[in-house]
């Protein structure tokens, strides 16, 4: 399938990232990987009911500085579902898998959105030693992820809809939550990426069951962060300007609070040049600079 967008945009997809596969307590975790062994490492993380896909049109260009994996926590994507359920702590476990197998340098610096930044805050709590910066991507630790709260509430991921052809549920395709904006040629590009083939048709790559069991609270993970940390919110997002403050209290009043302006919660569909651009202006400024320390 071939898509069309600006430049940018089609010279990304025309370098694929390399598939790899890595077995996690009886479960096969999926993962994309672009760049040199050699270079620093850099994962991506998406949110609830996502996939690598989600990054793997942005992934490419960081992938002259850095190893880039984007990959598919269980439940999600390409990876396998887990028949007990779903919890935080053994998606930490997935992403530190997913960094040894994937040939990556040691403490690379992990970026998760939404409910992948949950999985990002917990990765930096529980293996301190495995990473060496998180960045979170407009997840509200204050109050309940969007995704999670409306899997409890039986809407919209607990019985995902099968379609009769790729192409209508393509055009059918929305996010939880909803925003004013997307680019057209990512938004197609992410949905057709985001459906398998069934019996009767077409339907969503995650588990129906992945939103409904409990799990730590994120918000307790901040005081216990001790690696290089950052938050980014969008202007029109979840991360309120009450929520961006109360994280950086939590996190020892030393990660920035950075917003990607005009961006809905979904900040890659609507303004992925404008995350781009932040993300590599931090990583350039890591890079070059001591960290912070908690007093």
């Amino acid at each position: 399938m071939k898509f069309a967008g600006p430049s940018w945009f089609e010279r990304s997809l025309a370098t694929p990232g390399e598939p790899g596969t890595v077995e996690v307590q009886g479960a096969a975790i999926h993962y994309l990987a672009w760049g040199s062994v050699d270079s620093p490492g850099l994962v991506l993380i998406h949110g609830g009911g996502a996939n690598s896909h989600w990054w793997s049109f942005l992934a490419p260009l960081f992938a002259d500085d850095y190893r880039v994996v984007a990959l598919d926590l269980s439940g999600n994507g390409d990876s396998d579902w887990r028949e007990g359920g779903y919890s935080l702590q053994t998606w930490t476990d997935e992403v530190v898998a997913v960094i040894e197998d994937s040939a990556m340098a040691p403490r690379p610096i992990v970026v998760g959105h939404s409910m992948g930044g949950f999985v990002t805050i917990a990765t930096a709590a529980f293996h301190s030693d495995a990473i060496g910066g998180a960045i979170v991507l407009d997840s509200p630790v204050a109050k309940p992820d969007p995704e999670m709260e409306q899997g409890r509430r039986g809407f919209d991921f607990k019985n995902p809809k099968v379609y009769p052809s790729r192409e209508l549920a393509t055009e059918k395709w929305r996010t939880v939550p909803a925003q004013k904006h997307y680019e057209p040629f990512i938004k197609r590009y992410v949905a057709w990426n985001s459906l398998k083939e069934v019996d009767d048709g077409w339907t969503w790559k995650f588990d129906s069951r992945l939103f409904l069991p409990k799990r730590s609270e994120p918000g307790a993970l901040l005081s216990k962060i001790t690696c290089r940390v950052a938050v980014f919110r969008s202007e029109f997002g979840l991360v309120t300007d009450d929520i961006g403050r109360y994280m950086y209290e939590q996190l020892g009043r030393v990660a920035p609070v950075i917003e990607i302006p005009q961006a809905g919660h979904h900040m890659m569909l609507d303004q992925p040049l404008l995350l781009l651009t932040g993300l590599r202006t931090l990583l350039a400024d890591w890079e070059h600079s001591l960290p912070f320390t908690r007093s």
